[in-house]
């Protein structure tokens, strides 16, 4: 199902604190450097228009969200929601996530400056989400999506022993492939934990806007985390 079309945010609005472009970026990604604090650091990849963040991050005070889109008009509007409320523990960057978990690659193009070794630090995050990735239909296509190999390898990497991985998907195919290859790929990350819809009281308490549609149109959400191990034990 396509996007909707979204409104621009105000021009009146000033999204430079919550709004970031790949060369606004620091050479590594932390709660420090982003937030200028230690508090525990989330990443969801893929915010769409932001709804997961902006409620998240009110929720959960005592931890910063770093929220990333590829589709620039999305980010701004995911950043005008934080703006408005000021939250100061959340950001948006409108850009592509794998560059900034990659390690020890080269990255091509410009736009992010000079390859750092590690943008973010191994062992340094609380947490990963993923919700309601594209499907990319096409099975040629199929690198192209957020839960590639490589990509699954680097959530681990970027995870402390003990952080979570969240995913969810209303597309069962693509559920059931990544769950295979979780366990194939990255034992350390152990079983899938199931996680529960609960119940929404208004029509903005959902988990997502994509979560809100499948609901709605009763489309089957499949959901679950995983928890870190220590492989060493």
């Amino acid at each position: 199902m396509p996007r909707a079309a979204l409104r621009k945010p105000s021009p009146d609005l000033d999204l430079s604190a919550w709004l970031k472009m790949p060369e606004d970026l620091p050479p590594m990604l932390s709660s420090q450097s982003l937030f200028g604090n230690d508090l525990p650091l989330e990443i969801e990849v893929g915010s769409g228009k932001g709804l997961f963040i902006q409620t998240e991050s009110e929720r959960r005070p005592g931890h910063n969200y770093f929220g990333i889109e590829i589709a620039k008009k999305y980010a701004a509007h995911a950043a005008a929601r934080l703006a408005k409320r000021k939250r100061a523990n959340a950001m948006m960057l409108a850009g592509d996530a794998t560059p900034l978990f990659a390690s020890g690659t080269y990255v091509e193009g410009e736009q992010y400056g000079q390859p750092a070794v590690e943008r973010i630090a191994s062992g340094s995050l609380e947490a990963v989400h993923v919700y309601f990735p594209d499907p990319w239909w096409k099975k040629r296509h199929r690198k192209r999506r957020v839960l590639s190999e490589s990509n699954i390898r680097q959530f681990s990497r970027c995870l402390r022993t003990g952080g979570r991985l969240h995913f969810w998907t209303d597309v069962l195919d693509y559920f059931e492939l990544t769950v295979e290859l979780i366990a194939e790929i990255a034992p350390e990350l152990g079983v899938p934990l199931p996680e529960t819809q609960r119940e929404s009281t208004h029509d903005l308490d959902y988990h997502t806007h994509f979560e809100r549609r499948s609901r709605k149109f009763g489309i089957p959400v499949y959901r679950v985390h995983y928890i870190k191990r220590d492989r060493s034990r």
